[in-house]
């Protein structure tokens, strides 16, 4: 049964059972988390929400990061704001198996309530983010692919859960609570893939987060649902998913192999599968300045690409930032242009900039089926006849080549900045990084 598989592993873990690397990677993803959600706070996509939802805020217990604790609101408007925050620019953690971006929801459901509850101390609240990336990610691949390709945004329908078990593991709940938890999240699926490249993607994983803190407040006072949520036959896999499912399979795998340790960290704020292709124009445009060649002279580029590129980025003229962020042509020209991707490229403005539509108007894609979808091929030919080219194996921040601690923290820094200050990101930037230490993890707001 994997519904009870799932909520007896996770009332059952204690942090002694953590892996050090486990450990690791949940405070990074925090951390990451963070910096996300701070840079994503004054995104119109955020303001707007907030302005509308303003006047059904309840009692105010809860932050919305990016206000160093100054705003705050209910625990479930907060957990839906810093949620939509968190996954505005696209540039959070992500399992690279599932595509799922999993401290999203849990995160923001997890953090909105050690507010409530506080305190909570550092270690308990990894022990439960923990346990919630793990649901999330086993769920997750118990229904990939087929989840996903009939338009699931799985990051939002897996959230929920991964958020409830979170939740549920600071309220303490018993087994058979947990199982209610799971199945009051469950029955809540949210996020649909048409939605990408509009505000309401973003809204997926808010949702998700509000969801799973529902469900896991609910179940705490005896609030029921089916047992056998996740697996019947009327339940959320055999819904949600086109094929058979495999929860037996990944809740045995529980403990075992950790989904944590696998949680990755994106270079660019965009979809993951257009990661090589900016990493490959960043570097052929190294290898042009060095040859003396400039963007204004190239003829045409040409990148070899993984099927799921074409179909998730192939937005050829993005109108805005929003649709850049699923357009690997766009994705390719600023990689050309500017020699970075940070959520500056991806500005309304830049993205009808003359100077990047008339390198993206240059390119093309073919998908190549030997190709990894962490792998890319680029070619640039130049009007003179000379062609650049770059194979990119594992672009950076893949498993391979993982985002390093200092590059992660520059990119916390970037974001921060541009909202609490050099001052503030640093202090911010410092209160992340000693999650496990902490006695009380609502402290920690009063900064982000």
């Amino acid at each position: 049964m994997a519904t009870k598989a799932l909520a007896s592993w996770a009332v059952n873990l204690s942090y002694s059972s953590l892996p050090p690397e486990v450990v690791r990677a949940a405070v990074a993803s925090f951390y990451n988390y963070a910096g996300c959600a701070i840079g994503g706070s004054n995104h119109p996509t955020a303001t707007k929400a907030s302005t509308a939802l303003a006047p059904f805020f309840g009692t105010s217990t809860s932050s919305i990061l990016g206000s160093q604790g100054k705003q705050k609101a209910d625990a479930q408007h907060a957990a839906l704001i810093n949620g939509i925050a968190c996954h505005i620019h696209d540039y959070d953690d992500t399992h690279l198996e599932t595509i799922i971006h999993p401290a999203g929801p849990v995160a923001s459901a997890l953090f909105a309530y050690a507010e409530v509850k506080r305190p909570v101390n550092g270690k308990d609240f990894i022990l439960a983010l923990v346990a919630g990336i793990e649901a999330e990610c086993k769920c997750g691949l118990a229904v990939w692919p087929a989840h996903y390709d009939i338009g699931w945004h799985i990051t939002s329908t897996t959230g929920s859960i991964g958020a409830a078990v979170a939740v549920g593991k600071l309220l303490n709940l018993s087994v058979e609570q947990m199982q209610h938890a799971i199945g009051i999240a469950a029955t809540q699926v949210t996020g649909l893939r048409e939605m990408f490249g509009s505000d309401t993607k973003s809204f997926h994983p808010g949702r998700a987060a509000q969801n799973g803190l529902l469900a896991a407040v609910l179940a705490s006072k005896e609030y029921t649902s089916s047992l056998t949520a996740l697996e019947a036959k009327r339940g959320w896999a055999n819904v949600v998913d086109a094929k058979p499912h495999q929860l037996d399979k990944y809740m045995a795998s529980l403990g075992k192999e950790w989904e944590t340790a696998k949680n990755s960290f994106k270079p660019f704020p965009c979809g993951i599968v257009i990661h090589p292709v900016i990493d490959g124009c960043v570097q052929v445009r190294k290898d042009m300045q060095a040859a003396g060649a400039n963007v204004e002279d190239i003829e045409s580029i040409h990148a070899k690409v993984h099927h799921l590129v074409l179909e998730l980025t192939g937005k050829r003229t993005p109108k805005d930032g929003l649709e850049a962020k699923f357009s690997v042509y766009h994705g390719g020209a600023i990689g050309l242009v500017f020699g970075k991707g940070t959520p500056s490229q991806y500005d309304d403005s830049v993205v009808v900039d003359p100077k990047v539509t008339s390198v993206r108007d240059k390119m093309t894609a073919t998908a190549d089926e030997s190709i990894r979808a962490d792998e890319t091929i680029i070619e640039v030919k130049m009007k003179d006849g000379k062609t650049f080219q770059k194979h990119i194996t594992h672009a950076i921040g893949s498993l391979e080549v993982p985002l390093t601690e200092d590059l992660l923290q520059t990119k916390f820094l970037d974001q921060a900045e541009l909202v609490i200050g050099a001052e503030g990101a640093k202090k911010a930037s410092e209160r992340c990084w000693a999650l496990e230490s902490v006695d009380d993890v609502a402290s920690i707001a009063e900064v982000l």
